[in-house]
């Protein structure tokens, strides 16, 4: 079985952070119902008063108002997709970032209106916050968006579909986020679940019922995050003692890891992403159909590539699957805004590689003078330092009021004035710079170039009917 301490850690990840007729998304309409009251996180007890609700289209909200407003606003796109959301979601991300709100900010942030896979749908109740808010408390002088992980890919659609509105948002700072999109972001674990199942060959079992590996699992699945957990331990033996693995669980877990360019440290969630994600994606939002490939890939780093190639499961998308993917969740570069963001050299759930993702999509746009990149010698994905949050917050708004565009080398001078008040360390490296996403993440034959969906094919799809990802679940 399973070690207990990291069965417990990774299923309290995954309770936060993972998954168990299509329309696009327009601009919703915040709910009637004023903000209500509410008792604010530990942190910013006597510093601000706090609000919840929810808004017409189900969505929970939760706003902070400094007692000391500097009259700026950050609207935060959390992480994940998470199954569901309920009123806890917002109010615990507000404690997550208490930080903006003790620097002055106010703060709001949307739960989304349901859980699973849809990111126009998260940046439309993104939006939607920042309306609301706006009409109950009246417009700030600046808006921030604050997008984290997944988070990072919704406020970055935010930016691009709202942010050209002059005056809706002044700036974006994206931290740890997945900026590859959709149709790319996730390859790496298409890979993985192709590797794991030549490896490992439990996921399905010889003995049960046998379905394509694309689907991540069947619709009528009744196989839970602890028996995936699981398996992988029975196949590698990852949460023992490496003394106490097997020669077979040792090799096993040398080449999935090697072949996959996983950390063995976060291959469990990103396992449970390759099951329980593209089971969401393929039955809950695109109605069965495919939209991942490994046609013509060619996987190196095992013992033996030869029999790995010719053994592992082959799949190509279903064009309009693929589309509506990308059209949901890939990002064009059309963003005018000051963008900064800050990632984790050793990220180990969104390779820092997402950032070289992310410029050339800017740059493919004409856009990337409008962005810089810091990067943090440090190897967490949630948890970088505060004084670093404070310290980039503080430097987008700098930019944005004075017009002076930073440096990473001024970001990370000026990160101790933040950690003389919270501690925790800066960790930049300004000389840093992420190698191709390609580097990391095998590409796809003919889906190289960036942006993954240029402005022009956005607007051709957007006049298909029905393209995309519902707001709703699929029926």
């Amino acid at each position: 079985m399973v070690g207990a301490s990291l069965a417990t850690a990774l299923l309290g990840v995954l309770g936060t952070t993972l998954l168990g007729s299509l329309a696009t998304v327009g601009p919703g309409h915040a709910s009637t119902t004023q903000p209500q009251a509410t008792t604010c996180p530990p942190s910013l007890a006597g510093k601000a008063t706090c609000y919840t609700g929810q808004d017409a289209n189900g969505a929970y909200y939760t706003i902070a108002v400094p007692k000391h407003w500097n009259r700026s606003l950050v609207v935060h796109a959390h992480g994940g997709p998470a199954v569901s959301y309920d009123p806890s979601t917002t109010t615990e991300d507000l404690a997550e970032w208490a930080v903006m709100v003790a620097e002055g900010y106010a703060w709001a942030g949307s739960s989304y209106r349901r859980g699973g896979y849809g990111v126009r749908m998260a940046a439309t109740d993104t939006e939607n916050v920042r309306r609301l808010f706006v009409s109950r408390f009246g417009r700030p002088d600046r808006t921030y968006l604050h997008g984290q992980s997944f988070g990072g890919n919704v406020a970055a659609k935010v930016a691009e579909t709202y942010g050209r509105k002059r005056g809706a948002y002044d700036g974006v700072l994206l931290t740890s986020g997945l900026l590859a999109g959709g149709s790319r972001g996730y390859n790496h674990r298409v890979d993985l679940r192709v590797v794991y199942q030549y490896f490992c060959r439990n996921l399905p079992r010889p003995t049960e019922p046998q379905y394509p590996l694309w689907q991540g699992l069947p619709s009528d699945s009744t196989i839970t995050p602890e028996h995936v957990l699981a398996r992988l331990q029975e196949c590698t033996g990852i949460a023992s003692d490496p003394a106490d693995r097997t020669p077979l669980q040792q090799r096993n877990l040398d080449d999935i890891t090697a072949v996959t360019n996983i950390p063995e440290r976060s291959l469990p969630t990103h396992l449970q992403y390759a099951t329980f994600l593209f089971q969401d994606i393929v039955w809950k939002r695109l109605g069965g159909r495919n939209p991942f490939s490994n046609q013509g890939v060619r996987y190196t780093g095992s013992r033996d590539d030869k029999a790995l190639n010719a053994g592992a499961a082959r799949f190509s998308a279903d064009p309009t699957a693929l589309r509506d993917l990308s059209y949901d969740s890939d990002l064009t570069g059309r963003v005018s805004l000051p963008v900064l963001t800050l990632h984790a050299i050793d990220d180990p759930s969104v390779f820092v590689e997402h950032e070289a993702a992310y410029r050339a999509t800017l740059h493919g746009a004409g856009q990337d003078s409008h962005l810089v990149q810091t990067f943090t010698r440090e190897s967490e994905h949630d948890e970088l330092s505060v004084s670093e949050y404070a310290n980039s917050i503080a430097a987008l708004d700098k930019w944005v009021r004075t017009g002076r565009k930073p440096t990473p080398r001024s970001i990370a001078s000026s990160c101790r004035t933040f950690d003389s008040t919270y501690g925790g360390g800066c960790f930049y490296d300004p000389e840093y710079r992420p190698s191709s996403y390609y580097t990391r993440i095998r590409p796809r034959l003919g889906h190289v170039s960036w942006p993954a969906m240029t402005a022009a094919q956005e607007r051709a799809w957007s006049r298909i009917d029905g393209v995309g990802i519902a707001p709703s679940p699929f029926l």
